[in-house]
């Protein structure tokens, strides 16, 4: 019955990877990140890709950075921040509505939109989050459903229980696509050392970002030669 369960989980994480066509590439000092946005998110697929063809994330920082929690970046003003300048605020005049669903969840390498306290539970429109979390157990995934009243199906459960991820955000921001490759990448960012903010000690910039295409390559058409 384990193995069964298992092998719905697996089925059901490649079918929530499978319903993603966009891909963007985040390049960092520490490596690259590949991410593949959720067609079940319309908006804010398209709000990233928006974004990115801009070249906006480009110098933007990883403010935020919490071991066994998420990397947060997309802040503007990151880009010309200074040695411990407090981060987090810094936003584009709008929000992205709440595209929130059960298919899509906070399973270890999801891609979700940060927000404020918003009662729409609206997005930001810049600063996303990538999901590192922890396993959690039955027990803990009871205790997390008694508190929120929000109910995991067994393939949730199983991809939480042996994938890991942050199951108490479930049902609160939306998420919007996954980590493709590069998962080893955001480990190595989270476990930078940071301050009382959580802002990484050492600046972890997003070098570049920009679509890819299904071969892994820049999504711009090369020019024939002659």
């Amino acid at each position: 019955m384990k193995k069964l369960l298992a092998l719905s989980a697996l089925i059901i994480y490649t079918i929530s990877v499978s319903a993603q066509s966009a891909k963007v590439a985040i390049e960092t000092d520490s490596g690259r990140i590949v991410l593949a946005l959720s067609d079940r998110t319309p908006l804010h697929r398209d709000n990233m890709i928006k974004l990115v063809k801009e070249g906006f994330f480009d110098s933007t920082l990883f403010h935020r950075v919490i071991a066994q929690f998420v990397i947060q970046g997309g802040d503007p003003v990151s880009k010309h921040a200074k040695p411990g300048e407090m981060l987090g605020n810094g936003e584009l005049g709008y929000r992205v509505p709440a595209e929130i669903n059960d298919s899509e969840y906070h399973c270890y390498g999801a891609l979700g939109m940060a927000r404020d306290n918003n009662p729409e539970k609206a997005s930001s429109a810049c600063q996303f989050y990538i999901v590192t979390g922890k396993k959690y157990t039955d027990q803990e995934l009871d205790a997390i459903s008694q508190k929120t009243g929000r109910v995991f199906s067994a393939s949730q459960r199983e991809v939480y229980k042996t994938k890991g991820g942050v199951p108490f955000l479930d049902g609160n921001y939306t998420i919007y696509g996954m980590v493709t490759e590069g998962m080893d990448v955001v480990e190595r960012i989270s476990a930078m050392p940071g301050n009382a903010v959580n802002r990484p000690n050492t600046d972890m910039a997003m070098r570049k970002v920009y679509l890819v295409d299904e071969k892994g390559e820049k999504g711009r058409k090369k020019k024939k030669r002659k």
